[in-house]
């Protein structure tokens, strides 16, 4: 047995206790050391209902007992340090649970790397070696990634993003990616990458979202550093990066957090309260300081360590509420006999507050799902304190729509309009994510209906009606080149759809609207306040036709645009305006350019003194077919 003082001072204990460390994993977990004189590998675990606790590892023949951890005092902690173990080297913790006397072998939840699925160990692994070099992103991020900015997200998932199959149908590395990405995601005018889970998982399936290492970014792709490279990559090219960040639940896997010191340690042991019904996964234990230290912790580590820009949060609304997918009697009520999860509540508003009061120039965005008030507003205000919502509503709404038949949407005009009653409500993110595009729902373009110039005309249309409602906007890879089919995790994107031309307009139309988008400030200035948006003519529900107004901070300037949602071309269709002049076409969805039937308006039209829906003055234009069209007037 190797007997030294250990690392960690009472300080950090105390902090721990309290749940107050906001840097827990530069005490916790493995980490090489030259104490005493002696190089090796420091180890300190959480695992207060041991009795004992050994390191096994590579190093000593995955042996129990040949090197003993000693508890530091009454804190639940136990540490040592191994001579010789160093960088690299595999390991897991084998406790002896004081509750039911059976041995457990676990991996390290803070170990920075682990070894490739289906094996199941951690790896000690030194995180300095690379250098840096986003100073200048860095530096202005926090102007970049204000409200009143332009943000467009495309969403990817490392593992089918692309693949080699030359090389056995082989994943990207990060460092491939740090090239291939974000040559394209720069060429396409994206602002921000949003990866789906990063994190350690071990069923290639979950596509991330069952995380098991909440310190590692997954071994598939290539080492921690590899992963910084990317990152860096991308910021160096102007482009934020967002991480999916699930604190919601995590897997039952044995060799994770479940039962970890043979109790429920991380997770509720009530399975009303400790176990997902959806997703068979445990609930994190909020209530527990401890753990809601362990979590508050990863989000500043990636935050810090991997200088990530944002974090979305998954599954927001299963944190929210004690019955969320359950039946009456399968849930606990709270203290004061409801379904809101107070502890959950209260560790969202934390987990806000800290990060922000570290970093206030990251984001934080939740994919909440209910009409729960405030989600990104300020805590002191009595919000939850994101920087942005996800609105599904919009989505859920938009694409029921789209996907109907052009001669019903008469009859479901309010899926377009309702979302005038809220949308200043919070900050919204408007996406067209993952979720769309799995489970038998098909891909996009094969919810569009018609035939198949209809089916792309409905989706230029459908990104162009994204374009134009409030919130910063979201699409997901392979939407932009119109794949034909549902994504699956285990191919690559339809790559060579984009040689085909209709495809190829599709992916045109989407780098144009990026493009216009970050150019025209009335499109995003006023996207999260009132004063920024207004409906034309919202009215029009018998031709499927609505028109609105975005404006910015410049009173003299204000984009028009114009949305025809049925096979039938208008010609000689009178809009509305505020003054007269040019109004010139910025956007048309019907171009030959993006495999359109190449009708148009000349370039834009001249503003006649003819009032029309409440303003001084209109112009009559051509609204081509399943099309929308944009004018920018200035004055």
């Amino acid at each position: 047995m190797v007997e030294m003082a250990g690392i960690l001072s009472d300080y950090d204990l105390y902090l721990l206790r309290e749940g107050t460390h906001l840097r827990a994993w530069e005490r916790l977990g493995a980490h090489e050391t030259d104490e005493g004189g002696a190089r090796g590998t420091h180890f300190a675990l959480w695992a207060p209902n041991a009795r004992e606790v050994s390191v096994i590892g590579e190093f000593n023949g995955w042996q129990h007992g040949a090197f003993w951890l000693s508890p530091a005092g009454d804190s639940g902690i136990w540490q040592g340090m191994i001579p010789g173990v160093r960088h690299g080297a595999l390991y897991k913790y084998s406790l002896t649970s004081n509750a039911t006397g059976e041995r457990i072998e676990k991996a390290d939840p803070f170990a920075f790397a682990a070894e490739l699925r289906p094996r199941t160990a951690s790896r000690v692994w030194n995180l300095g070696g690379h250098d840096w070099a986003d100073a200048e992103w860095m530096a202005s991020r926090g102007a970049r990634q204000r409200v009143d900015r332009p943000i467009s997200i495309y969403e990817v998932h490392l593992g089918s993003w692309r693949r080699m199959p030359e090389d056995g149908d082989r994943w990207l590395t990060y460092r491939e990616m740090a090239t291939q990405l974000t040559d394209y995601v720069a060429h396409m005018g994206f602002t921000h990458v949003e990866f789906l889970p990063v994190m350690e998982h071990p069923f290639d399936g979950s596509w991330g979202y069952q995380t098991a290492g909440y310190y590692a970014p997954s071994s598939r792709f290539g080492t921690p550093q590899d992963f910084m490279f990317l990152v860096d990559a991308l910021h160096q090219r102007g482009i934020g990066v967002i991480l999916d960040w699930v604190p919601a639940h995590f897997p039952d896997d044995p060799h994770g957090l479940a039962r970890f010191d043979g109790t429920a340690l991380y997770e509720h042991a009530d399975p009303r309260a400790g176990r997902h019904p959806d997703w068979g996964t445990l609930i994190f234990n909020y209530g527990r300081l401890e753990v809601a230290n362990f979590l508050i912790a990863n989000a500043l580590f990636w935050l810090e360590v991997y200088h990530v820009d944002g974090l979305r949060v998954d599954a927001v609304a299963s944190m929210l509420y004690l019955d969320y997918s359950r039946a009456h009697g399968e849930w606990l009520p709270n203290r004061f006999g409801g379904r809101e999860n107070l502890e959950a509540i209260d560790f969202l508003k934390r987990l806000n507050e800290r990060v922000y009061g570290e970093h206030g120039d990251i984001m934080t965005l939740a994919e909440e799902s209910t009409a729960w008030p405030g989600v990104s507003r300020p805590t002191s205000a009595g919000g939850l304190g994101f920087g942005y919502k996800w609105d599904l509503g919009w989505m859920h709404d938009t694409l029921d729509y789209m996907g109907r038949d052009p001669i019903h949407r008469p009859w479901h005009h309010d899926r377009l309009t309702f979302r005038g009653l809220y949308m200043h409500t919070e900050n919204y993110v408007l996406p067209l994510s993952h979720d769309e595009v799995v489970h038998g729902k098909g891909s996009l373009l094969s919810r569009m209906p018609g035939d198949p110039w209809q089916q792309f005309a409905n989706l230029r249309l459908l990104y162009g009606h994204q374009l134009g409602q409030p919130g910063k906007k979201l699409l997901f890879m392979g939407d932009e080149f119109a794949q034909g089919r549902e994504w699956n995790h285990e191919r690559s994107l339809d790559w060579h759809q984009t040689g085909i031309e209709l495809h190829r307009g599709i992916q045109r139309w989407v780098r144009d609207l990026n493009t216009i988008y970050r150019a025209e400030p009335a499109l995003y200035e006023k996207d999260c306040e009132g004063g920024g948006f207004e409906w034309v003519d919202c009215g029009d529900a018998a031709s499927s036709i609505v028109s609105l107004l975005r404006r910015g901070n410049r009173e003299s300037e204000a984009v028009l645009m114009v949305y025809n949602f049925t096979p039938v071309p208008r010609w000689g269709y009178r809009i509305g305006v505020p003054w007269g002049g040019e109004w010139r076409e910025i956007l048309n969805s019907d171009a030959s350019l993006y495999g359109g039937s190449g009708q148009g308006n000349l370039g834009g039209r001249f503003a006649d003194d003819v009032p029309m829906h409440g303003r001084p003055c209109s112009i009559e234009i051509a609204l081509p077919p399943l099309a929308m069209v944009a004018f920018r007037g200035r004055r």
